[in-house]
């Protein structure tokens, strides 16, 4: 009868903090600004830009989200449909700005071109099912 109780107990606990971890995530995106939100990506659909973005996501992001970009040690896939949802501004913000919360640094000393560069790399991936 104690197993039965702790097994809904740990479900209620996972399900409490992925939930969570998705409001948080979303809160976070939504402390972007308008102005951020909006931009564009100025190398989007630049096959040249995103082999430089692989580059980049290769030697400054790999370590955590992997080399697939499907998230490594509890850090988030960057092909997942909320990855794919968000404007490029969004993502721009995030990298320029990070989340300390989640473990996410600040890459605003990573030129803006690189930041771009690797947004136009994620967009390449395929989303994952």
């Amino acid at each position: 009868m104690k197993l039965r109780m702790k097994i809904p107990a740990a479900c209620a606990i996972f399900l409490f903090a992925a939930a969570a971890w998705a409001a948080a995530t979303g809160a976070w995106l939504a402390k972007v600004p308008a102005a951020d939100r909006a931009q564009t990506n100025p190398y989007a659909a630049q096959p040249e830009a995103a082999a430089a973005g692989k580059i980049v996501f290769q030697s400054k992001c790999a370590q955590c989200h992997g080399d697939d970009a499907k998230g490594r040690y509890s850090k988030p896939s960057l092909v997942s449909a909320r990855v794919h949802n968000a404007t490029d501004g969004e993502l721009a913000w995030l990298l320029k700005n990070g989340n300390s919360w989640k473990g996410m640094p600040s890459w605003s000393s990573l030129p803006e071109q690189q930041r771009w560069q690797i947004i136009t790399y994620l967009r390449t991936l395929p989303m994952d099912q």
